[in-house]
């Protein structure tokens, strides 16, 4: 199998940004979470293997889902080193994010349709608010605007 010549086998981060849609600022965000890698040059640029325009896209398309960098990253890892993700991965993946998706879909629900109540009432109690405190978990608990953690050794005020 002929080689491939490494100036087009490697993208700088400037044609990686190009091609990928990402803010140079971006790429270097993600490389610093460690979701792409990057080797340095001699002159201390980087090059990026073309693979990482995959691995940007997977990581662009789960933010835009809403998946938290962490939980990709996580993913990102358990994938063999230096492999891209595949479609099967991404099914793989996302099936593995419904719940949590499920959920978040839930609690946006949630704030849609109590948000004029909220603004309405202004007092963000968690005795009877439907935001702060659904299913009014906390008001058997205490009262107040606001759940502060307990101290260790000493008893919540108005409990």
């Amino acid at each position: 199998m002929p080689q491939i010549p490494e100036k087009i086998h490697e993208l700088t981060v400037g044609q990686l940004s190009a091609r990928s849609g990402a803010a140079v600022s971006a790429l270097h965000f993600y490389e610093s979470k460690g979701l792409i890698t990057s080797r340095r040059t001699s002159g201390n640029q980087r090059r990026y293997s073309r693979d990482t325009l995959r691995r940007v896209a997977f990581v662009r398309a789960a933010q835009r889902v809403g998946i938290p960098l962490a939980t990709i990253r996580k993913a990102l890892a358990e994938l063999p080193e230096e492999r891209t993700p595949d479609r099967d991965d991404w099914a793989r993946l996302s099936e593995a994010w419904r719940g949590e998706l499920d959920e978040r879909i839930k609690q946006l629900g949630r704030l849609r349709d109590h948000l004029t109540d909220c603004i309405g009432c202004g007092c963000l109690s968690l005795e009877n608010c439907v935001l702060s405190n659904p299913d009014d978990v906390f008001g058997e608990q205490r009262t107040g605007s606001r759940l502060l953690p307990e101290r260790p050794g000493s008893k919540s005020e108005g409990a």
